[in-house]
């Protein structure tokens, strides 16, 4: 097999397209709800650290900024899903950390559904 010069750029292209590809508004914001309750269920957490969490999960291309995430968790508290402390860190820095409680495990429960639907619809017409 042979492959020409332009061939290889073309690919090199396409590979730092498909690395700094973006997840588009919509999909960030339908998933937000169900990205935010699992990562409580892995325990306790701050927004920054919520923020910092989607960004490693997704290896870099969902960057959520502070904007996107306040609102959504105190949606979610006002629900009922999640509930909210005031802790001082080790730092000695004031911070408002976020847990998951029952309703909010109840609510995470359905997401998953609902997206194991839609990931089975286009996983079997992506074949």
């Amino acid at each position: 097999m042979t492959t020409n010069v332009e061939d290889c750029v073309a690919y090199v292209v396409l590979l730092c397209m498909i690395a700094f590809m973006k997840v588009g508004k919509d999909l960030v914001a339908a998933s937000a709800v169900p990205l935010i309750l699992a990562i409580l269920e892995e325990g306790e957490s701050y927004g920054y650290a919520i923020i910092a969490r989607v960004r490693e999960l997704s290896d870099g291309k969902m960057r959520w900024t502070d904007g996107m995430l306040y609102p959504v968790l105190h949606r979610l508290e006002s629900q009922g899903a999640i509930r909210a402390r005031w802790k001082v860190a080790e730092s000695g820095r004031r911070r408002k950390y976020y847990a998951i409680n029952r309703e909010g495990r109840k609510t995470l429960e359905e997401h998953k559904a609902q997206w194991q639907i839609v990931h089975g619809a286009l996983a079997s017409i992506w074949r």
